[in-house]
């Protein structure tokens, strides 16, 4: 091998580079034409086409597909459909393996031939797991705890359920066995699939070679497959149910008011969906009647689809809208607005008003779930047995749809609707109304949607999610407060109506003896007073109890236990009117407005401020004393002198804290925002005959933006000295903050860089330039344009390391493959001092 590579060899090789590159290129552009301009581009117009409602659209369909008219709005619409599409299909094959698993619902197999023994008590053991057959644990040894685990969950539940058996025993006197076979064939067929051929086949197709990845071609073939899919799932699952509903709404003169609602398209489709499932019940009773199993099952299953669909459209979409709407209406006197105001803004904006509304929905319902996960922890297990419980691991809302009725999903629906609605009266209408009464100057807040501040609204929200909402949603201790604060009123309230054995159970008195006399505790489990539906939450509670078998707990029922109850929902009621005052006024939010008022003042002087910031700001004010009055309490039964040494400590660790934040949260996003502000912002919105404002607040605000962005892609980058450093200061955390560390390792070389990045520019445009004799119009274009330019010039000295090294490693490839024969792995001996020892040299690992 020559020492250096000659020059056709390096050409030589730079050719064969170039052409696999040009080859891949034109691949790889095949596939991004394919993935992302065919396909979407096709569902698009096919879409388009099908909604048109004329023949000659279907006529002219070809040419629609080739035209070049609006081709990115089309391919960005078509990827939705496309998304919708494949989401279809993913949870139409889920919804299969809900239903092979989990089994169908028994109006489904109500007329099949009775099971084997093994298949029997398969089913008999899914029978007892879903809470439906009590019969099937009539063997269990006679514990009274371990029976009432297994009883079902709801007594309705099971009376339903006996009625549907006694109506399935009844049509199936009139069914002939060789029907009941054919049934129970039909009801298998899409089970009798190999899983083996299904498992081969998925790792023959991974999604290098399913997207074209690998450079092969077949990919064409599933660009085929995935259009058609697309035109059937367009075809089926909405072109169908549109015009359903449409014919329906005009049939029947509702058409006028569907659009008067700006969402023509999703109620028509809604509608067309609920005739379609009331039609495949009618045609899966005609069937039924008529004994035709086969199609029977498909329409049932065809049933199940489109209920399932439905009840998760009503679930997650318009419940969580009503609450959203019902949390406006009722808060409307709070800010001053009027059902007309919340109308004219519906007209303008349709899709934002209602998006808006359904997000503030979804949020009251998730904090209203925690708040019932919270209430779980505090109460006995089987007081909330009406509650379903989402911590759960065998709590399948899929399985719920499937398998139990309509009309108890409606009931369902119907009681949640009135329980967050009657909570929101009672939480927000009601205490504003009597804070209108009692304090008539206190409202309406100030919400308005412009600021007068010199200050920028943006830089106030920034405060708002990068510290207010961290400091009082990461902490725990909040939630330590708050649960507390229940379990304190629980046991308040039990002591005062004589329910504490029914809130909290008899585990707390006799803990101490059941750790003493365990023997005695089960005698006395066994000896408890019989409780009247004790077995409508036995199951609940053996579900809640994710570890073992443990059984439900018995409690002692007072005499007037129903009017007991009553009490105790005023009491609740009456309770949670007062705690919503007390968070609406004094002394929490009258506090933390005023505070935050007074507090902003310094800041923004006599602008308004939307009283969201300063609400925000006064509640981290009060947090922090809440918390610092709470620590100060717990030391003081350690004596003057400990609390003096925390004290210090503290107030040690406190200023290393502030001094850490005022380098690291305050200069360094000051100098990374106005360092943007110059580079970017400024030569992009400034012409160069004005004079560009820079506002310190903004600055800072974009800073903060911006430094979180680098520090979590630090993080997610290789190792470098930057990670290493940052890594180092979040294990050690606060309490083991090292201020010299932070200063020395990551401030100083971080503001060292930002200080040269906006000095150095600046002194060769303000301080050479002028020396070298130039026009002020050139020194005002270098002074503007200084900043993009070493940064263009710090990205081509970028681009021209990372091409040398490229050309290296390309060197080497062409080396290699030229004249390397063969590589060899040899051992590695150390050459050693001692005498008498043979040493053989390394041998080269390449010849």
């Amino acid at each position: 091998m020559p020492s250096r590579l000659p020059i056709q060899d390096i050409f030589a090789g730079l050719v064969t580079s170039i052409g696999t590159a040009i080859r891949y290129w034109f691949h790889y552009t095949l596939v991004a034409f394919a993935w992302l301009g065919v396909v979407p581009l096709t569902a698009c117009r096919i879409y388009k086409c099908l909604f048109t409602g004329s023949v000659s659209s279907l006529l002219t369909l070809p040419l629609d597909i080739l035209s070049t008219e609006n081709l990115l709005a089309d391919c960005l619409q078509g990827c939705f459909v496309v998304t919708c599409t494949l989401c279809a299909f993913i949870s139409l094959v889920w919804l299969r393996e809900q239903i092979v698993h989990g089994g169908a619902p028994q109006w489904l197999e109500q007329n099949q031939q009775q099971p084997l023994n093994g298949v029997g008590q398969q089913n008999e053991a899914q029978a007892v797991v879903n809470g439906g057959v009590e019969n099937a644990v009539l063997d269990q040894p006679a514990n009274p705890a371990a029976e009432n685990v297994v009883v079902g969950e709801n007594p309705d539940i099971q009376e339903e359920q006996v009625d549907e058996e006694e109506e399935d025993n009844e049509d199936e006197e009139d069914a002939v066995v060789e029907d009941a076979a054919d049934a129970n064939n039909g009801a298998q067929d899409d089970m009798n699939w190999n899983a083996l051929e299904w498992d081969r086949a998925a790792e023959e197709l991974t999604w290098e070679r399913m997207l074209g990845l690998d450079g092969s071609l077949v990919f064409l073939e599933h660009v085929f497959w995935v259009v058609s899919l697309n035109t059937l799932f367009i075809l089926v699952f909405a072109f169908c149910p549109y015009h359903i509903g449409h014919f329906s709404i005009v049939g029947l003169g509702f058409e006028e008011y569907v659009q008067a609602s700006h969402f023509e398209g999703l109620i028509t489709t809604i509608v067309g969906y609920v005739l379609l499932a009331v039609t495949l019940i009618v045609c899966h009773g005609l069937a039924a009647l008529v004994k035709f199993q086969r199609s029977r099952r498909l329409l049932g299953v065809c049933y199940i689809v489109v209920k399932v669909s439905l009840l998760v459209v009503v679930e997650i979409g318009v419940f969580p809208l009503i609450c959203g709407w019902w949390l406006d209406i009722c808060s409307l006197e709070m800010f001053d607005a009027t059902l007309k105001d919340r109308e004219l803004s519906f007209q303008s904006a349709p899709g934002t008003t209602m998006f808006l509304h359904w997000l503030v929905g979804m949020v009251y319902v998730f904090y209203f779930a925690s708040f019932i996960l919270l209430l779980r922890e505090v109460l006995r297990p089987g007081v909330l047995w009406f509650l379903r419980n989402l911590n759960d691991p065998d709590f399948n809302p899929v399985q719920e749809m499937i398998h139990l009725p309509i009309y108890r999903h409606l009931r369902r629906f119907i009681l949640s609707v009135i329980v967050f609605g009657s909570i929101v009266l009672l939480m927000l209408w009601l205490p504003i109304r009597i804070i209108k009464y009692l304090l008539p100057n206190f409202l309406p807040y100030n919400v308005m949607l412009y600021s007068d501040a010199p200050v920028s609204e943006l830089s106030l929200e920034l405060l708002l999610l990068q510290v207010v909402l961290p400091a009082l949603l990461e902490q725990g201790h909040t939630r330590q407060w708050l649960k507390g604060l229940v379990r304190a009123w629980t046991v308040t309230a039990g002591y005062l109506l004589d329910l504490h054995s029914y809130l909290l159970g008899d585990q707390e008195e006799n803990e101490n003896n059941a750790n003493q006399q365990p023997n005695n505790q089960h005698a006395r489990n066994n000896n408890a007073i019989p409780v009247v539906g004790e077995g409508l939450h036995a199951a609940h509670q053996a579900i809640l109890q994710q570890g073992g078998p443990v059984g439900f707990q018995p409690y002692r029922r007072p005499l007037k236990f129903p009017l007991r109850i009553f009490l105790l929902i005023v009491f609740m009621c009456i309770t949670l009117l007062i705690a919503s005052l007390i968070c609406l006024t004094l002394p929490v939010f009258v506090f933390s407005v005023f505070a935050g008022r007074w507090l902003m003042s310094f800041w923004t002087g006599t602008a308004k401020i939307h009283e969201l910031y300063t609400a925000a700001c006064g509640l981290y004010v009060c947090w922090l004393t809440i918390r610092a009055v709470t620590v100060l309490v717990a030391w003081m039964p350690q004596g003057r002198r400990v609390i003096f040494q925390k004290v210090k400590e503290w107030s040690l660790m406190i200023m290393k804290t502030l001094i850490v934040a005022i380098l690291l949260a305050g200069v360094v996003p000051l100098l990374l925002g106005l360092l943007f502000e110059l580079v970017i912002v400024a030569p992009l919105r400034v012409p160069l005959d004005q004079t560009p404002l820079f506002y310190p607040w903004q600055d800072w605000a974009l800073g903060v933006l911006h430094a979180k962005i680098i520090a979590a892609i630090t993080l997610m980058g290789p190792q470098w000295w930057l990670k290493t450093v940052i890594e180092q200061v979040y294990a050690n955390g606060i309490r083991n903050i090292d201020l010299h560390f932070i200063i020395r390792k990551l401030a100083a070389p971080v503001i060292s860089v930002l200080l040269l990045s906006l000095c150095v520019p600046y002194i060769i445009a303000s301080g050479v330039v002028p020396l070298l004799g130039v026009t002020a119009e050139m020194q005002n274009l270098v002074q503007r344009r200084i900043y993009p330019f070493l940064l263009m010039v710090v990205v081509l000295m970028g681009i021209l390391s990372f091409q040398v090294r490229q050309f290296k490693r390309l060197y080497e490839h062409i080396k290699n493959d030229k004249y390397l024969v063969g590589q060899r792995l040899v051992n590695y001996e150390r050459k050693s001092g001692k005498q008498g020892t043979p040493t053989t040299p390394p041998q080269s690992s390449q010849e």
